[in-house]
């Protein structure tokens, strides 16, 4: 998988895709996340990306075409399933989107900022809008790489347990169950017998009893239409 992200604060995204899970896909040669700054594709000494908005108004917003060219020099080097731009009224993100994400070869990402991007832009190159929660950021940065860290993680061999993606929450609709390790017991607090019974039927039915009574508890909105 490649994915492309462009944005005009690239140190934001220098952390997130230099360690863990993300920077052991690149490694393997599984995944590889390219930032790409807006400036770059921009003229004139004052590299400009935005400007005032048509009809007034406070704060500024990005410019159509430095966002083009820099989406035309990608295309012109690979071909793209999707074009995602992160926004607050966008879909909101969840694990099925992130697995039908996870199956494609190639992603460009456009980080929003200030008041956003001309509307043009998303009538001619966007193909998907995504939100990470109803709440506003300063900017799309921290948001692509939640997005970007939740698809990398489902492909086959980035993670040492491939079956450990599968038991995510939110995978089969349920949050995941407790999990427990060594010591069997600290301070009067047992694991449960089951655990340690070494039955694994009885134990993927505590389990799936576990998170469904979870779930109840803390998200029931994620039941609604589900028979449990």
């Amino acid at each position: 998988m490649h994915i492309d992200i462009i944005t005009v604060v690239p140190g934001l995204l220098e952390g997130p895709f230099s360690h863990s899970i993300l920077k052991r896909a690149e490694d393997k040669g599984i995944a590889k996340v390219k930032v790409h700054n807006l400036r770059d594709y921009t003229e004139g000494k004052q590299r400009q990306v935005d400007d005032y908005a048509f009809g007034g108004g406070a704060g500024m917003v990005m410019m159509i075409e430095p966002i083009a060219k820099c989406i035309a020099a990608l295309k012109s080097e690979r071909e793209y399933d999707e074009v995602i731009y992160m926004s607050p009224d966008g879909k909101t993100f969840n694990q099925s989107m992130a697995n039908e994400l996870s199956l494609k070869q190639n992603l460009i990402i456009l980080c929003g900022h200030y008041k956003g991007v001309d509307e043009r832009v998303r009538e001619k190159y966007i193909t998907r809008e995504i939100s990470i929660g109803d709440y506003v950021l300063s900017g799309g940065e921290l948001a692509a790489a939640v997005v970007a860290d939740a698809i990398i993680r489902l492909i086959p061999g980035v993670l040492n347990d491939e079956t450990s993606a599968l038991t995510d929450s939110f995978q089969d609709g349920l949050l995941a169950p407790p999990v427990y390790t060594r010591p069997s017991e600290y301070e009067g607090m047992k694991v449960p017998e089951v655990l340690m019974s070494g039955h694994q039927a009885k134990i993927e039915n505590w389990r799936f009893e576990a998170s469904v009574r979870r779930t109840k508890e803390r998200r029931p909105d994620l039941l609604q239409g589900r028979e449990t």
